[in-house]
C-alpha cells in the first residue's frame, strides 16, 4: 500500500493523463532508491555481435543512508533479464515489477545492511538489448561492420538509460564516489574501448579480448559506453592547468591519418576550455577520443566521435554565420560536456538545460577564444534561427521528462543575455570558472545553478530565470516611437523583469532599466543592443 499510494501522489501532481507509474518509478527518487548509495561498479560483460547478446555481471558496492524497510529497486530494461543475485553468504530473491525495473528482497535478516558499513552484491545477467533505431537520439546498441567487415559495434543510450544494458541504479542523483572497474569481453580480432584507463588489454584461450578498464572519478551511469572495432590507436598528453593530461585515440584503421588531423580540435578544445572553465575534471581518467558508428555522444573520459572527420555539424553551421565551420562541432560540444554533464551533473532529466544550455554555450566561447569576441557574440546570436518557443526548457520532474529542445540554443542565448547583463568579463570569466570548481563533482538542481548565479554575479535573476526557463515565450520590450523621441516599457506579460538593458541612442550606447511603465528617451535612432536575447 506504502508503495501504491507514493505513486498515485506522484502522479496526480504531473496528471493521470501524460504519464505512468512505469514513469515515475524509472524517473524519480522512489523509496526503494532512497535508502542507499552507490559506491562503487565493478562491472564485467562478454559481448557477442554475432547474435547481438551481452552476458555478465555487476558488483555493486553501496552504503545504507537512512533506515528503511523498502526492498532495492535495482534497473535493467527489458529485454534483458537478471539471472541470479549474491551477496557473499547468500543468494537473494528478486521480482520484475515493470520493463524498467526488479525490486530485491533483503534476506535474511542478516545481510541487511547497517548505516555504518558497506554492502556488496553480485548480479548476474544477460540478454539482447534494444538496438538503437537513430543513435544517439533514439538509443540502444549499435551494431554495424565497417567497410571491411569487421564488427563496429557501441552503446549509445543517455535518453534510453544506462539500465538498457547494464543493471544497476538508473537515476542521475547517484553516482559511485568510488568510480568503476569494466572488464569487458570480445572477439579476439577486435578490441572494446571504454571509460577511465585501460589497465590490461589480452588475448585468452577462448579466442576473445579481453579489456580491463578503471574510472578513478564518479561518473554517472549513462556516461559509462562500450565501443567494439578494429582499432588502431595513439596516445600524447597535454600539459593543461592542473598538469600532464594523458591523451588517447581509438579510430578505424582506415582513418588513422585523416583522425590525425581532424582531431587536432582536441588540443584547440582543451586548450579554449580550461581557459574558459578550468582544469578537465578527470585528469586521473584521462581523456580519450574514440570513432563509432553514430553522430557521437558525451561519455565522461571517452567522448565518442562520429562527425565525418569534417567541420561543423556533419558538414554544416547550426548558427549559419561560418563560424560553425571553423571547427568539427562534435569535438568541441561533446567535449564540452566534461565540465557540463559530467562535472557538474543534472539531478533529473527534467534539468537537462543544465549540460546542454552551457555546452551549447560553450560553443560560442570557444569560437570567441580562437576568432574574438564578436566572432563568438555572432555565432550564439546565430543559433537562435533554431529556437522553437514551443514548450519550457524545463521539463516534468519526476518521471523521466526532458524539457524542449530550446534548452540547446535558447539557454545558450539566455546565459549569453546574462553575460551582457552583468557587463564586466572579468567577472564572467571568474564565474565560469568558480562554477566548475564550486560544484565540482556535484548532482546539482535548476535551484541550486540559479541560486549560484544570482550570488556570484550580484544580480536579480529570479523574474529572469521563470520567463526564460519555464515559461515559454522571449520578454518582449514595447517600443513606441515619435518624433525624436522613444517610448519603452516590459510588455505586460512580462511586468516582472528587472534586468538592464543596453542601448543604442543616436548611436550612443547607454543602460537603461525598462519597468512595467512606459519611460522616455530623446533619441531620433534607438537599438537595443542584439546580444540580449529579447523581442522588440
Amino acid at each position: 500500500m506504502r508503495i501504491l499510494l507514493f505513486f498515485f501522489i506522484a502522479l496526480s501532481n504531473i496528471g493521470l493523463s501524460q504519464f505512468t507509474i512505469q514513469d515515475s518509478i524509472r524517473g524519480s527518487v522512489t523509496p526503494e532508491r532512497a535508502w542507499w548509495d552507490v559506491k562503487q561498479y565493478d562491472l564485467t560483460i562478454d559481448i557477442n555481435p554475432t547474435d547481438k547478446s551481452i552476458t555478465g555481471n555487476n558488483i555493486i558496492l553501496f552504503k545504507k543512508i537512512n533506515d528503511s524497510d523498502s526492498h532495492l529497486q535495482i534497473d535493467l530494461q527489458a529485454p534483458m533479464e537478471i539471472d541470479s543475485i549474491t551477496t557473499s553468504r547468500s543468494t537473494l530473491s528478486y521480482i520484475r515489477i515493470n520493463d524498467f525495473s526488479y525490486y530485491v528482497y533483503h534476506e535474511p535478516s542478516n545481510e541487511n545492511p547497517t548505516s555504518d558499513e558497506l554492502y556488496q552484491i553480485t548480479i548476474y545477467f544477460h540478454g539482447s538489448p534494444i538496438e538503437a533505431k537513430n543513435a544517439p537520439w533514439d538509443g540502444g546498441i549499435v551494431w554495424t561492420k565497417d567497410k571491411n567487415g569487421n564488427d563496429f559495434v557501441a552503446s549509445a543510450i543517455q535518453g534510453l538509460g544506462a539500465s538498457a544494458w547494464w543493471p544497476c541504479k538508473d537515476h542521475w542523483s547517484d553516482e559511485p564516489d568510488l568510480g568503476m572497474n569494466i572488464t569487458t569481453s570480445c572477439p579476439a580480432n577486435l578490441m572494446v574501448v571504454s571509460n577511465g584507463t585501460l589497465i590490461k588489454n589480452y588475448s585468452n584461450v577462448l579466442d576473445r579480448t579481453i579489456t580491463k578498464w578503471k574510472v578513478q572519478n564518479p561518473i554517472n551511469a549513462y556516461g559509462i559506453n562500450f565501443n567494439i572495432g578494429d582499432y588502431v590507436h595513439w596516445a600524447d598528453t597535454f600539459q593543461g592547468k592542473a598538469g600532464q593530461l594523458p591523451l588517447n585515440f581509438y579510430v578505424l584503421r582506415e582513418n588513422k591519418e585523416k583522425a590525425k588531423k581532424q582531431f587536432q580540435d582536441v588540443y584547440r578544445m582543451l586548450e579554449a576550455f580550461e581557459h574558459w572553465f578550468g582544469p578537465y575534471p578527470f585528469y586521473e581518467d584521462g581523456f580519450k577520443m574514440v570513432e563509432v558508428p553514430y553522430l557521437g555522444m558525451e561519455h565522461q573520459s571517452s567522448v565518442t566521435y562520429g562527425n565525418g572527420y569534417q567541420n561543423g555539424y556533419l558538414g554544416r553551421d547550426l548558427s549559419n554565420t561560418g563560424w560553425g565551420l571553423k571547427w568539427d562541432f562534435i569535438i568541441v560540444h561533446e567535449s564540452g560536456h566534461e565540465w557540463f554533464a559530467n562535472n557538474i551533473t543534472a539531478a533529473d532529466p527534467a534539468d537537462m538545460w543544465i549540460h546542454e544550455g552551457f555546452t551549447t554555450y560553450s560553443e560560442g566561447l570557444f569560437t570567441e577564444y580562437f576568432y574574438g569576441k564578436e566572432a563568438g557574440d555572432s555565432y550564439i546570436r546565430g543559433l537562435r534561427r533554431n529556437i522553437l518557443n514551443d514548450r519550457p526548457i524545463i521539463g516534468q520532474y519526476d518521471v523521466n521528462h526532458e524539457g524542449s529542445y530550446d534548452m540547446y540554443p535558447k539557454a545558450a542565448n539566455m546565459l549569453h543575455t546574462i553575460r551582457q547583463i552583468v557587463n564586466n568579463d572579468s567577472i564572467w570569466l571568474d564565474f565560469m570558472r568558480s562554477i566548475n570548481t564550486n560544484f565540482r563533482h556535484s548532482i546539482v538542481t535548476t535551484e541550486q545553478i540559479e541560486a549560484y548565479m544570482e550570488t556570484k554575479l550580484q544580480v536579480d535573476l529570479k523574474a529572469f530565470f521563470d520567463y526564460y526557463l519555464r515559461g515559454r515565450a522571449v520578454p518582449k520590450l514595447e517600443l513606441i516611437y515619435s518624433k525624436r523621441k522613444v517610448k519603452y516599457r516590459w510588455s505586460n506579460d512580462f511586468d516582472r523583469m528587472t534586468i538592464p538593458l543596453d542601448v543604442f541612442a543616436d548611436g550612443v550606447k547607454k543602460r537603461i532599466q525598462p519597468t512595467s511603465k512606459f519611460q522616455k528617451m530623446k533619441a531620433k535612432s534607438f537599438k537595443v543592443d542584439p546580444n540580449y536575447f529579447i523581442l522588440h
